[in-house]
């Protein structure tokens, strides 16, 4: 990926809408980014990273997004339908001002993923879908507000879940606390990505490799994908202002996954394991990151 398709002058006014001069702003940023990408890293582009006014904007929507999950952990219980999950984040969503972002997304037609047991992710909800004692549910919240995007994700176990599917559980939150603290500038989404590969495969899990995080804040996905079985040294540099998803999706059996032919969304475990994923999302900051959701 080129750094940038146009030469900007040292007095110009800077990219990032400061409105300070180029020389006085990102100028010696973009020499360091450009430093890396001689030595052949792939770079964000200007449009992937993000502005302290877009920050702000990505933060209030993430409130939003988390208080959705919130009231989610408040009221979920066995006996209730997934229909019912999709209701409270409508309306939660919507109260508070936001938009649910998955709802007619490509078609989607819900306003949240509801994924069980064996399935990987993109579960849609449905009244006739009914939480059972021993089920272990992801439940994926994206919102919208005043145009920007906050992404999430938390499991929940659901009564007696056996205590080696709520080992997988435990197992993928610490994936995802794990990538956060190997966010670091200057680094690359592989050395991230392989070492929550690693603590997966540590507890002798898979990882989903087709799925992975992306970016997000003005739009629902953007660049860069961010997988989680890459190799140190790999995919893109990451810089201050980068703003993306860890959402590791961990498998007991098997990393092959196959789509549901007849609604064209759901992602199951093909040997019928159970499968989990926590979501949050985070800012690259000076000397690490900052977690916008959880």
């Amino acid at each position: 990926m080129q750094f940038t398709n146009h030469k900007i002058e040292r007095n110009d006014p800077c990219w990032c809408g400061s409105g300070r001069k180029y020389k006085q702003c990102h100028m010696h940023f973009d020499e360091k980014i450009k430093q890396f990408e001689r030595k052949g890293f792939i770079v964000p582009s200007h449009k992937i990273i993000k502005t302290p006014e877009q920050i702000q904007g990505i933060r209030e929507s993430a409130k939003i997004n988390i208080a959705v999950l919130d009231e989610v952990a408040d009221k979920i219980h066995i006996g209730m339908s997934t229909e019912e999950i999709d209701r409270i984040v409508y309306d939660t969503t919507t109260k508070m001002g936001g938009i649910p972002a998955p709802l007619n997304y490509e078609g989607f037609p819900k306003s949240v993923c509801t994924s069980i047991n064996s399935v990987v992710c993109h579960g849609i909800p449905d009244e006739n879908e009914i939480l059972k004692d021993g089920d272990i549910i992801n439940v994926d919240v994206s919102t919208i507000k005043d145009g920007y995007f906050s992404d999430s994700s938390r499991m929940f176990c659901m009564g007696n879940v056996d205590p080696e599917w709520k080992k997988l559980v435990d197992v993928t939150k610490e994936c995802v606390e794990i990538g956060i603290e190997n966010v670091k500038p200057w680094t690359t989404l592989g050395d991230m990505g392989a070492k929550v590969h690693q603590h997966a495969l540590d507890h002798g899990y898979s990882v989903v490799r087709e799925i992975g995080g992306h970016g997000c804040g003005l739009e629902f996905h953007e660049d860069p994908f961010v997988s989680y079985v890459s190799v140190p040294g790999t995919e893109m540099l990451m810089v201050p202002g980068m703003c993306f998803t860890i959402e590791p999706m961990v498998n007991m059996g098997t990393n092959r996954i196959y789509e549901d032919e007849d609604n064209g969304w759901t992602i199951y475990t093909m040997d019928d394991a159970p499968s989990a994923q926590w979501e949050v999302q985070v800012v690259v900051t000076e000397d690490g990151c900052e977690v916008i959701t959880y």
